[in-house]
């Protein structure tokens, strides 16, 4: 069976049955009632006093003499990224591998985010890495999070890389040394290390953030960010039981992924959970299952890689003869190019084509807005759940039990978007408007400082030949080759979704990275290459192609309620992605591999002469 076109599903969406014109009138209405001024300055970041926020709750902190050693290679970030590009570089026979992050221990997102109900809201068979390679295969098609963490930490004991690793640590500051040709690293433990080569995976998604209300410090109960969870307070474990909030009143803040995950389980467990939300998500059927065992048994080698990339070629529009996921994903791929490029149905005119996304996205909003109807049994209630917006200006959810947990006497939403947000805190209550609700506990569902890693942020200041600072350097945008490294920058890899491509399943693209720069270092000894880097002609070149490739969705964005994917309201301007997708890009790469690799392999004496 092969997955309907774009151009076969225009033709089975009629447009006779979509009042476009009014419903664009009433997403302009809705994202008006929730802009603020202040954009994304109206969140507070965990630090300073607010830092307690953001300490790991999981690992006790152990105290240890500073390094003053070297190290071959040195992977800052132990999530997916790190993990996957650590394991590539020991199948190539790379040995001196440190790998440091600032929890206690491997998983990124996983470790941290520990909280009742958390799963993966991508299919668990193409979303978790390695798989064959550590010999597992998920209990759950859709896998909660502590099995994802542990399958961090397996993939972490398979490869060996605890060996040398360094947890509770942050870098902050990186200094090229030309002429030993390393990397200096300082730490915030007193370490000063030395690297041949530094590949930075700290994600973008690793800082919490808080909303600035007034008065949120004042507040005399107790508080605590989903990503650290406080089960000392509450009781239970990630599949629930929070018998420590019988006799709570308690209040979540924020209705995004998070809080679609973890409210089915406060509303249950609380004497009262008040909801407060300035914009519901959109909550499709999840659907999750145990794995079959039939179905897993017979899974032949290469099975993992077959259907990561199956599912990356729907999601990009690539043509496929099965979909071998069928899921909520899958089924809406199309929807999803407004926010991931891919292939594009060029059978018919842009302007046309625009018009069948827009009835065929609309159609499938409607469908998610009645949905709220047929579960939510109070009317009022179901109003405000319901998402007045484009599919894909929020990330799409999945819950088969959030929707219902409205229907319960205990819970109440409490809507705050007419009033740009909670009003303020006092000490023992949540104000909107004129109206207090008093609560013993709240719970901050409000996500990550988004795009803010180490490097990006100026937190981890990097230092290149000739003490040439990164930022300085990228003052006029980032200038990359592949999204992997920049001249001046020797040896110096970044992992993410800069200058490179995207995808929801994130793990893939990172493990596409991984093997790209395993791949790059291992050919680096083989010829003796002292130095990776780019020059700056194929730099430039590739910075042009991601400009003239980029999909500019600024219109799409700007009708968007507020959200992270458009900062807030205040995006402007394309991606900064190539735009015709991940699954073209990761051709490139291979292309790249087999014919210009020895383009970023020199010695460190004729650099000058690049």
């Amino acid at each position: 069976m092969s997955a309907p076109s774009d151009a076969t599903q225009s033709q089975e969406t009629p447009a006779e049955d979509v009042e476009l014109e009014s419903l664009r009138e009433r997403y302009a209405r809705e994202r008006d009632r929730r802009i603020r001024p202040d954009g994304t300055a109206q969140y507070r970041s965990t630090t300073g006093d607010f830092g307690y926020y953001a300490t790991d709750p999981y690992t006790p902190r152990t105290e240890r003499e500073p390094l003053n050693d070297t190290v071959d290679v040195l992977v800052i970030g132990g999530g997916f990224g790190g993990l996957t590009t650590g394991a590539r570089l020991r199948q190539v026979g790379v040995e001196s591998i440190r790998m440091m992050d600032e929890a206690g221990d491997f998983g990124g997102t996983w470790y941290w985010n520990r909280y009742p109900g958390i799963h993966c809201d991508i299919e668990s068979y193409s979303y978790i890495p390695l798989l064959e390679e550590v010999g597992y295969v998920p209990k759950w098609r859709y896998a909660p999070g502590e099995e994802i963490r542990r399958h961090a930490v397996a993939i972490a004991e398979t490869f060996g890389l605890y060996r040398d690793a360094l947890f509770h640590t942050r870098a902050t500051s990186m200094d090229w040394n030309e002429d030993e040709g390393v990397w200096e690293v300082a730490t915030d433990r007193g370490d000063h290390m030395r690297a041949r080569y530094v590949i930075t995976s700290s994600g973008t998604l690793s800082r919490p953030k808080l909303p600035g209300i007034p008065g949120i410090e004042n507040f005399r109960g107790h508080t605590f960010h989903t990503s650290r969870w406080d089960y000392g307070y509450t009781g239970g474990d990630a599949d629930g039981g929070l018998v420590g909030l019988a006799d709570k009143k308690v209040a979540v803040v924020g209705t995004g992924a998070t809080g679609v995950q973890v409210i089915p389980h406060l509303g249950r467990d609380a004497e009262h959970l008040y909801v407060f939300q300035r914009t519901p998500s959109s909550v499709d059927v999840r659907d999750n299952r145990p794995t079959d065992p039939e179905w897993s048994g017979s899974l032949e080698p290469g099975w993992q890689r077959e259907r990561m990339e199956n599912f990356l070629s729907i999601i990009s529009g690539e043509p496929v003869e099965t979909d071998l996921t069928k899921d909520g994903w899958t089924a809406t791929a199309r929807l999803q190019r407004k926010m991931i490029t891919g292939a594009l149905d060029t059978s018919v005119s842009a302007e046309e084509r625009e018009r069948l996304d827009e009835i065929a996205d609309a159609r499938t909003m409607n469908r998610i807005r009645t949905r709220v109807d047929e579960v939510v049994q109070d009317p009022a209630t179901a109003e405000r759940l319901k998402p007045w917006y484009r599919y894909m200006c929020k990330r799409p959810c999945f819950s088969d039990h959030y929707l219902q947990t409205f229907n319960r006497p205990d819970v109440t939403l409490v809507d705050t978007a007419d009033h740009g947000g909670i009003t303020r805190v006092t000490e023992d209550a949540i104000v909107v408007g004129d109206t207090e609700y008093e609560v013993d506990c709240v719970v901050f569902a409000t996500g990550f400082e988004v795009g803010i890693s180490g490097v990006l942020s100026g937190a981890l200041p990097v230092r290149g030949r000739d003490g040439q600072e990164l930022l300085a350097s990228w003052s006029r945008g980032p200038k990359t080759l592949h999204g992997f490294y920049s001249p001046g920058f020797p040896n110096l890899f970044h992992l993410g979704s800069m200058q490179n491509a995207n995808s929801v399943n994130f793990a893939h693209i990172l493990l596409e990275q991984a093997e790209h720069i395993a791949a790059v270092i291992e050919q680096a000894g083989k010829t003796g290459a002292e130095v990776v880097e780019p020059s700056e002609e194929a730099t430039e070149e590739w910075v042009r192609t991601v400009r003239e490739s980029a999909h500019d969705n600024s219109d799409f964005q700007a009708q968007c309620t507020p959200g992270y994917y458009n900062r807030e309201g205040t995006a402007t301007g394309g991606s900064n992605s190539y735009g015709p997708g991940p699954v073209a890009f990761h051709r490139i790469l291979r292309e790249w591999r087999d014919t210009r690799m020895d383009e970023v392999l020199v010695q460190r004496t004729a650099v000058s002469d690049r």
